[in-house]
């Protein structure tokens, strides 16, 4: 079996914590590869702010060239939303029967993780790996987190400020050319 860690977000847009974090994981957690699951809709949150699907998608890709074992996947685009976690992993196991799925959450989701859609299902099906977020308590113990996100990212942008040092070089690039966040 093929350990494949779902890494799911808005990536909006998605960062060198993302990234280091997705590696980290992959090596702490004796995971195969990640796949970074980019979320068309979140049922938790407000979307705004939230670009287009597959400006998201482009950005994540460009994210991970070059990376080895972490995957910009656009699975979840293709199912029925609103996209639920329930949904996704059980659509995953029905399509990948060669992968054993393991669910990777911060610890701000896992704080919230009752009101999920089928919670309990999910704790009893998938191994579940917390990673620690700020102001959270627990997850998993040596990562070396980069405190950024990606709310500070759209804000330096609208405020004129560079991200070269938050983003990979990528990204920053593309924002800049297609004027994004602005």
């Amino acid at each position: 079996m093929i350990r494949t860690g779902i890494f799911g977000g808005s990536f909006n847009p998605i960062h060198n914590g993302h990234i280091s974090l997705a590696r980290q994981l992959c090596e702490k957690a004796g995971l195969d590869e990640v796949w970074l699951m980019v979320s068309p809709q979140n049922p938790l949150k407000a979307q705004a702010d939230l670009l287009d699907d597959q400006i998201r998608m482009e950005m994540a890709r460009l994210a991970v060239e070059g990376e080895t074992g972490i995957i910009a996947s656009d699975y979840e685009m293709h199912l029925p939303k609103p996209s639920y976690t329930w949904n996704t992993l059980e659509a995953l196991k029905r399509d990948y029967p060669d992968r054993e799925f393991v669910l990777m959450i911060g610890g701000d989701n896992w704080q919230l993780f009752d009101k999920w859609y089928r919670a309990d299902d999910i704790r009893n099906q998938y191994q579940i790996i917390v990673y620690p977020r700020r102001g959270c308590e627990g997850g998993i113990d040596g990562l070396d987190l980069i405190d950024i996100s990606s709310t500070e990212i759209r804000e330096c942008i609208q405020a004129g400020k560079p991200i070269n040092h938050l983003v990979p070089k990528a990204v920053a690039e593309y924002i800049k050319e297609h004027e994004l966040y602005a």
